[in-house]
C-alpha cells in the first residue's frame, strides 16, 4: 500500500480561537465575484480548445471556434458587470472580486471600475485554469508575476489576496510567500480562517466555498431557479450564525459570476442575498476578503 500524502483533517480540532469581527459580530461574511470573462480557453483565442462549461454544454467539435461559448462569456463583462456593481452600490456592501489577469488585461477600464467602487481586486490565475496543471515552478511564477503586473496597472493596486480555479500546485503557496501575499483562498475545509504554517512563512488561508456558489446553476445537482439559492445561503446564514450565538467564529463564503447571476433570471438571487446581509446589519461582519484577512491576523496572530 502506497504511503498517504500528509492532509490536515485536524484543523480546530473543535476548539476555535475566541474572538470577535471588527464590528462585534462572530460571523464574517465574504461576497466575491468572479471576473475571469476573456481568460478562459477560447480556439479564437488561439488556445487549442474552448471552455465547455456555459449555458450549456457545448457541441462544437474541439479544436473549433465556439463562437457561442465566446459570446456567453463575453456577456459578463458587457452586461452583468454591470448590473452587479449597481446593485453593490445599492447594498452599499464590500465585495472582493477574483480577477483573472488576462481578464484584467483586456479590459482594464472595466477592472478599474471594480476598485474605484471600492471593491477589493484579488488574483484569480493569470488563465480560468486550475494551477494544479503547471508542469513547472518557473512557468507558475511567471503567470503569477503577469497577473501583479496586469491587475496593478488596470486598477492602480497590488493585490493581495490569491484564489485559482480547482486547485494549486504544490509550489503555489511558496510562491505567494515570495510575494508577500496576505491570503490564499484555495482551501474548501473549514468555515474560519486558518495558518499554513509549512512555507517559509505562515500563510493565511481564508477558505472559499463551492456550495453557497452560482455556478450551482451550472450543475445538475445545483439551483434551477434565483429562490433556490437565497433559500440556501439563508440556510448556511442560520446555521451559522446559531453557532455564533453559542460563542464560535465563523466565516462564510458566497461565490457570484458575472455571467451566471448577472443575466436578468439569475439575477434576483444576487440582490436576494445582498438584501438579506444588509438586513442582518452588525449581526454579521460583511467585509472584503482582505479585510478579513487583517482582521482574523490581529485576532489569532501566527505566533
Amino acid at each position: 500500500m502506497p504511503e498517504p500524502t500528509s492532509r490536515d483533517l485536524l484543523g480546530y480540532g473543535g476548539r476555535w480561537p475566541d474572538f470577535r469581527w471588527p464590528n462585534g459580530a462572530r460571523l464574517a461574511v465574504s461576497v466575491v465575484v468572479n471576473f475571469e470573462e476573456g481568460a478562459e480557453w477560447q480556439v479564437g483565442d488561439g488556445d487549442p480548445r474552448s471552455e465547455r462549461m456555459g449555458e450549456v454544454l457545448s457541441v462544437v467539435e474541439a479544436g473549433r471556434r465556439d463562437m457561442g461559448q465566446e459570446q456567453i462569456f463575453a456577456y459578463g463583462m458587457r452586461a452583468g458587470l454591470w448590473r452587479m456593481l449597481d446593485a453593490l452600490d445599492r447594498s452599499r456592501l464590500p465585495s472582493t472580486f477574483f480577477m483573472c489577469g488576462r481578464a484584467a488585461q483586456r479590459v482594464p477600464a472595466l477592472a478599474r471600475a471594480v476598485t474605484e467602487r471600492g471593491h477589493e481586486a484579488a488574483i484569480h490565475g493569470w488563465r480560468w485554469r486550475p494551477h494544479a496543471d503547471y508542469e513547472t515552478r518557473a512557468a507558475e511564477a511567471a503567470d503569477l508575476d503577469l497577473c501583479l503586473d496586469a491587475i496593478g496597472q488596470a486598477c492602480g493596486v497590488r493585490p493581495s489576496g490569491f484564489f485559482c480555479r480547482g486547485a494549486e500546485s504544490n509550489w503555489t503557496r511558496d510562491l505567494l510567500i515570495e510575494r508577500g501575499f496576505r491570503y490564499a483562498s484555495n482551501g474548501f475545509d473549514d468555515d474560519l480562517p486558518y495558518w499554513d504554517r509549512r512555507g517559509a512563512r505562515p500563510l493565511l488561508v481564508l477558505p472559499y466555498a463551492l456550495d453557497t456558489n452560482d455556478m450551482k446553476f451550472f450543475h445538475p445537482n445545483g439551483f434551477v431557479r434565483a429562490r433556490e439559492m437565497v433559500d440556501y445561503v439563508e440556510d448556511a446564514l442560520a446555521t451559522l450564525l446559531a453557532e455564533a450565538e453559542r460563542g464560535h467564529p465563523r466565516l462564510l463564503n458566497i461565490g457570484f459570476h458575472l455571467r451566471i447571476c448577472g443575466r436578468p433570471a439569475r439575477f434576483p438571487a444576487f440582490t436576494g442575498i445582498l438584501d438579506r446581509l444588509a438586513a442582518l446589519g452588525d449581526r454579521v461582519y460583511v467585509a472584503r476578503r482582505d479585510a478579513i484577512a487583517g482582521a482574523f491576523a490581529t485576532a489569532v496572530p501566527a505566533s
